[in-house]
Protein backbone atom coordinates (compact mmCIF):
# COMPACT_ATOMS: atom_id res chain seq x y z
CA UNK A 1 0.00 0.00 0.00
CA UNK A 2 1.30 3.67 -1.06
CA UNK A 3 0.81 6.37 1.37
CA UNK A 4 0.71 9.85 0.60
CA UNK A 5 2.78 12.27 2.11
CA UNK A 6 0.55 15.16 3.84
CA UNK A 7 0.71 18.10 1.80
CA UNK A 8 2.46 20.90 3.77
CA UNK A 9 0.80 24.44 3.18
CA UNK A 10 2.34 27.65 4.30
CA UNK A 11 0.09 30.49 5.42
CA UNK A 12 1.14 33.93 5.32
CA UNK A 13 -0.74 37.21 6.86
CA UNK A 14 0.05 40.30 4.74
CA UNK A 15 -0.89 42.31 7.88
CA UNK A 16 0.90 43.16 11.40
CA UNK A 17 -1.82 44.04 13.11
CA UNK A 18 -2.10 41.84 16.44
CA UNK A 19 -6.07 41.20 16.06
CA UNK A 20 -5.79 41.03 12.52
CA UNK A 21 -9.37 39.29 10.75
CA UNK A 22 -6.60 38.06 7.97
CA UNK A 23 -4.85 36.28 11.14
CA UNK A 24 -8.07 35.07 12.51
CA UNK A 25 -8.88 33.86 9.03
CA UNK A 26 -5.49 32.12 8.59
CA UNK A 27 -6.09 30.42 11.89
CA UNK A 28 -10.12 28.95 10.83
CA UNK A 29 -8.07 27.79 7.43
CA UNK A 30 -6.09 26.13 9.87
CA UNK A 31 -9.00 24.20 11.56
CA UNK A 32 -10.42 23.59 8.00
CA UNK A 33 -7.52 21.96 6.08
CA UNK A 34 -8.75 19.29 4.27
CA UNK A 35 -7.51 15.35 5.48
CA UNK A 36 -4.03 15.15 4.34
CA UNK A 37 -3.22 19.09 4.44
CA UNK A 38 -1.62 20.92 7.53
CA UNK A 39 -1.38 24.89 7.68
CA UNK A 40 1.44 26.01 9.32
CA UNK A 41 1.05 29.98 10.05
CA UNK A 42 4.07 32.11 8.94
CA UNK A 43 3.99 36.20 10.41
CA UNK A 44 6.09 38.83 8.59
CA UNK A 45 7.09 40.97 12.24
CA UNK A 46 10.76 40.36 11.16
CA UNK A 47 11.27 40.73 8.03
CA UNK A 48 13.12 44.02 7.43
CA UNK A 49 12.63 46.27 4.39
CA UNK A 50 14.00 45.34 1.07
CA UNK A 51 17.69 46.82 0.33
CA UNK A 52 19.85 45.25 -1.92
CA UNK A 53 22.75 46.27 0.38
CA UNK A 54 20.94 44.07 2.83
CA UNK A 55 20.97 41.45 0.40
CA UNK A 56 24.15 41.49 -1.52
CA UNK A 57 26.47 39.93 1.49
CA UNK A 58 23.92 37.45 2.29
CA UNK A 59 20.02 37.99 2.76
CA UNK A 60 19.60 38.71 6.75
CA UNK A 61 18.36 35.42 8.84
CA UNK A 62 14.98 35.94 9.40
CA UNK A 63 15.07 36.52 5.37
CA UNK A 64 16.93 33.19 5.04
CA UNK A 65 13.71 31.67 7.67
CA UNK A 66 11.48 32.62 5.50
CA UNK A 67 12.70 31.40 2.09
CA UNK A 68 13.12 28.12 3.67
CA UNK A 69 9.93 28.10 4.91
CA UNK A 70 8.54 28.77 1.49
CA UNK A 71 10.66 26.34 -0.33
CA UNK A 72 9.67 23.49 2.35
CA UNK A 73 6.52 24.17 1.56
CA UNK A 74 4.19 22.29 -1.03
CA UNK A 75 1.78 25.33 -1.73
CA UNK A 76 1.20 28.59 0.22
CA UNK A 77 -2.27 30.99 1.35
CA UNK A 78 -1.63 34.38 1.27
CA UNK A 79 -4.18 35.96 3.70
CA UNK A 80 -4.08 40.23 3.28
CA UNK A 81 -5.62 43.10 3.87
CA UNK A 82 -6.36 45.66 1.21
CA UNK A 83 -4.22 49.28 1.18
CA UNK A 84 -5.32 51.72 -0.52
CA UNK A 85 -6.84 49.33 -3.28
CA UNK A 86 -4.17 47.43 -3.83
CA UNK A 87 -1.51 44.75 -1.70
CA UNK A 88 -0.77 45.82 1.40
CA UNK A 89 3.14 46.88 1.89
CA UNK A 90 4.30 44.59 3.85
CA UNK A 91 3.35 41.17 1.79
CA UNK A 92 4.42 43.05 -0.79
CA UNK A 93 7.83 43.95 0.41
CA UNK A 94 8.26 39.79 2.22
CA UNK A 95 7.21 38.89 -1.91
CA UNK A 96 10.41 41.42 -3.17
CA UNK A 97 12.78 39.15 -0.81
CA UNK A 98 11.35 35.94 -1.73
CA UNK A 99 11.63 36.48 -5.35
CA UNK A 100 15.24 37.72 -5.46
CA UNK A 101 17.57 34.72 -6.89
CA UNK A 102 19.24 32.55 -6.59
CA UNK A 103 16.48 29.53 -6.61
CA UNK A 104 13.27 31.39 -6.06
CA UNK A 105 11.45 29.87 -3.71
CA UNK A 106 8.37 31.59 -4.82
CA UNK A 107 8.71 30.24 -8.52
CA UNK A 108 5.78 27.22 -9.53
CA UNK A 109 4.20 27.23 -6.30
CA UNK A 110 0.67 26.94 -5.91
CA UNK A 111 -1.39 29.80 -4.29
CA UNK A 112 -4.45 30.46 -2.53
CA UNK A 113 -5.64 33.89 -2.05
CA UNK A 114 -7.76 34.99 0.46
CA UNK A 115 -8.72 37.80 2.37
CA UNK A 116 -10.97 40.02 4.45
CA UNK A 117 -12.29 43.46 5.46
CA UNK A 118 -14.49 45.91 7.24
CA UNK A 119 -15.32 47.29 3.86
CA UNK A 120 -18.35 46.31 1.48
CA UNK A 121 -15.69 44.15 -1.06
CA UNK A 122 -13.36 42.08 0.81
CA UNK A 123 -9.99 42.45 -0.86
CA UNK A 124 -11.17 42.08 -4.23
CA UNK A 125 -8.33 45.02 -5.72
CA UNK A 126 -5.62 43.86 -3.12
CA UNK A 127 -6.12 40.16 -4.53
CA UNK A 128 -6.32 41.37 -8.08
CA UNK A 129 -2.89 43.25 -7.37
CA UNK A 130 -1.28 40.10 -5.46
CA UNK A 131 -2.33 38.37 -8.64
CA UNK A 132 0.02 40.88 -10.84
CA UNK A 133 2.41 40.26 -8.68
CA UNK A 134 2.38 36.51 -9.30
CA UNK A 135 3.01 37.04 -13.00
CA UNK A 136 6.76 37.87 -12.32
CA UNK A 137 7.12 35.49 -9.15
CA UNK A 138 5.66 32.96 -11.03
CA UNK A 139 3.45 31.67 -8.11
CA UNK A 140 0.18 29.29 -9.38
CA UNK A 141 -2.89 31.30 -8.09
CA UNK A 142 -6.12 29.03 -8.13
CA UNK A 143 -8.71 31.38 -9.69
CA UNK A 144 -11.70 29.78 -8.75
CA UNK A 145 -13.22 29.56 -6.13
CA UNK A 146 -12.30 33.12 -4.43
CA UNK A 147 -12.67 34.02 -1.38
CA UNK A 148 -13.30 38.17 0.35
CA UNK A 149 -14.56 38.06 3.59
CA UNK A 150 -16.99 41.48 3.91
CA UNK A 151 -17.73 42.76 6.76
CA UNK A 152 -15.41 40.83 8.67
CA UNK A 153 -16.14 43.12 12.08
CA UNK A 154 -19.17 40.97 11.83
CA UNK A 155 -17.94 37.61 10.99
CA UNK A 156 -15.41 37.49 14.30
CA UNK A 157 -15.92 37.44 17.85
CA UNK A 158 -13.87 38.97 20.41
CA UNK A 159 -11.18 36.42 21.04
CA UNK A 160 -10.69 36.27 16.72
CA UNK A 161 -12.63 32.89 15.96
CA UNK A 162 -14.52 33.03 13.12
CA UNK A 163 -18.11 33.11 14.16
CA UNK A 164 -20.27 33.34 10.93
CA UNK A 165 -21.02 29.68 9.96
CA UNK A 166 -21.78 30.41 5.98
CA UNK A 167 -18.46 32.28 6.09
CA UNK A 168 -16.86 29.35 7.51
CA UNK A 169 -18.86 27.31 4.92
CA UNK A 170 -17.11 29.27 1.98
CA UNK A 171 -13.86 28.51 3.40
CA UNK A 172 -13.95 25.08 3.45
CA UNK A 173 -15.35 24.80 -0.25
CA UNK A 174 -12.16 26.94 -1.01
CA UNK A 175 -9.65 24.81 1.08
CA UNK A 176 -10.98 21.78 -0.57
CA UNK A 177 -10.77 23.06 -4.32
CA UNK A 178 -7.39 24.37 -3.43
CA UNK A 179 -6.59 20.52 -2.59
CA UNK A 180 -7.82 19.94 -6.39
CA UNK A 181 -5.94 22.97 -7.55
CA UNK A 182 -2.22 21.77 -5.62
CA UNK A 183 -3.28 17.99 -7.03
CA UNK A 184 -3.85 18.97 -10.03
CA UNK A 185 -0.86 20.98 -10.43
CA UNK A 186 2.01 18.07 -8.74
CA UNK A 187 0.30 14.76 -8.40
CA UNK A 188 1.19 12.80 -5.47
CA UNK A 189 1.75 9.38 -5.07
Amino acid sequence: MTTTKPIQVLGICGSLRKDSFNRSLLRAASEEMPEGMSLQLRDLHDIPLYNDDLYQPGPPESVQRFRADIAAADALVICSPEYNFSISGVLKNAIDWASRPPNPPLDGKPLALMGCSPGMLGTVRGQLATRQVCIFTNMLPMNKPELFVAKAHEKFDAEGRLTDAETRQKLRTFLVAFRAWIDRLAPRS
